[in-house]
C-alpha cells in the first residue's frame, strides 16, 4: 500500500525518434532535444512494458508508473479500473513529414496477436498546423476490402482516403479499425489506450533511415479495418464558454479541453490526466497546495485525490483525459 497523501504527479518524458520527426517537441513544447532533428514522439504518461513513466517529483520521485499500481492500484487507478496496468498514453507528436498510413486493431484482434496487446482507439488534439497540412482520416464513402486492396497494391492508397485541412484547436477521433495518416507541418496531442499495436499499410512508396523500404502489414491491416465507418470529420468544441467542453466521451476514455473559468476534476476515485497544449494553468489542491503547468508539460492526478481547481491562464488551453469507468 502506498502511505503517502496523493499529490499530482509529473514524469520524465520517454523521448523518440523516427523519420518522421523535427525539433518542435522542443522548440515548441520544451522536451529535450536530441540534436538529430528527428524527435517525432514525447510520451508524456505511459506504462506499456520496457516503456514506463518515471515521477520526477514529490516523495514518490524514481518510482515508475507500473510499480505504483503493483503496490497500490486503488490508490493509483481506481476501484473502476481492475487490469494491472495503466490503461491510456498520452503523447505529443511533430510530424515533420507526413506518417505512414496506418490502421489499429481492436481489443478482440489484439487479444490473439503473437504477443498479445491492447486495440488502440486514439484521439488527436491539434497543437500546431501549417496551412497546407492535411489529416487523412477514415476511408472515403463506398470503399471496401477489394477497393483498398487494390490502392495500396497500386500504390496509390491516398485517391481512397478521406482528408481536410486541420485547424489549431480541432479534435479527431481514430477508433479501432480507421484507417488515418497525420500529414506534415503537424503538431498533435494524442490520447490513447495504452498499446504499440500498429499495422502500416502504406508508406507514400519511400525508404526508411536504412535505405530500404519500412515494413509494411497489408493483410493484417486489411483484415482490421472498419469499412462501414467512412469518413472522419473535426471536431471542434466552443472555447467561449468557461470551463470544460467535452469533445469525446468513448467506451475506452474521455477527452475534454478548457480555455477559461475555473472546473474541477478528481474526487472521484478515477484517475486523471492533465496537460497543457497552449499557455499555462494552474491546479489548486489539498486546500492551500498548487502546481503550475507550463505548456507542454503534464501531470497525472491519482484516484485518491481529493477534488482538484484547474484555472487555465489567458489564451491557454487545457486537456483534460480520464479512463471510461467501465471500459
Amino acid at each position: 500500500m502506498i502511505s503517502q497523501d496523493p499529490y499530482p504527479m509529473r514524469f520524465h518524458p520517454l523521448m523518440k525518434q523516427t523519420i518522421w520527426g523535427g525539433e518542435k517537441l522542443s522548440t515548441l513544447l520544451g522536451k529535450p532535444a536530441s540534436g538529430k532533428g528527428n524527435d517525432a514522439e514525447s510520451w508524456e504518461i505511459v506504462d506499456h512494458g520496457d516503456d514506463q513513466s518515471v515521477v520526477t517529483n514529490g516523495s514518490l520521485a524514481g518510482s515508475t508508473l507500473a510499480e505504483l499500481i503493483r503496490q497500490d492500484p486503488a490508490w493509483t487507478l481506481g476501484a473502476s479500473q481492475t487490469e494491472g496496468q495503466f490503461p491510456l498514453l498520452l503523447k505529443f507528436l511533430d510530424c515533420n513529414r507526413v506518417l505512414s498510413v496506418q490502421v489499429h486493431p481492436d481489443d478482440a484482434y489484439g487479444a490473439t496477436m503473437p504477443v498479445p496487446d491492447r486495440g488502440k482507439t486514439e484521439a488527436w488534439y491539434v497543437v500546431a498546423a501549417q496551412p497546407e497540412s492535411l489529416i487523412y482520416a477514415g476511408l472515403k464513402a463506398g470503399v471496401d476490402r477489394q477497393a483498398l486492396g487494390a490502392a495500396i497494391h497500386a500504390g496509390q492508397t491516398e485517391r481512397v482516403l478521406h482528408s481536410f485541412h486541420p485547424q489549431v484547436g480541432d479534435c479527431v477521433f481514430i477508433p479501432a479499425g480507421t484507417v488515418h495518416a497525420l500529414g506534415a507541418g503537424l503538431v498533435i496531442a494524442e490520447i490513447q489506450q495504452s498499446s504499440d499495436t500498429t499495422f502500416r499499410l502504406f508508406d507514400w512508396n519511400r525508404l526508411g533511415s536504412d535505405g530500404n523500404p519500412r515494413q509494411l502489414h497489408v493483410e493484417q491491416s486489411l483484415d482490421v479495418t472498419d469499412y462501414e465507418s467512412g469518413p472522419v470529420e473535426p471536431i471542434r468544441g466552443d472555447n467561449s464558454q468557461p470551463g470544460w467542453q467535452t469533445l469525446i466521451d468513448c467506451d475506452k476514455f474521455m477527452l475534454q479541453s478548457m480555455s477559461s473559468g475555473t472546473a474541477a476534476v478528481g474526487g472521484d476515485n478515477c484517475c486523471h490526466i492533465l496537460t497543457v497544449p497552449h499557455g499555462a494553468a494552474t491546479i489548486e489542491f489539498a486546500g492551500d497546495q498548487s502546481e503550475l503547468l507550463s505548456q507542454g508539460q503534464s501531470i497525472l492526478l491519482p484516484a485518491a485525490m481529493d477534488r482538484c481547481e484547474v484555472i487555465p491562464a489567458d489564451k491557454s488551453v487545457v486537456l483534460h483525459a480520464a479512463p471510461a469507468a467501465n471500459p
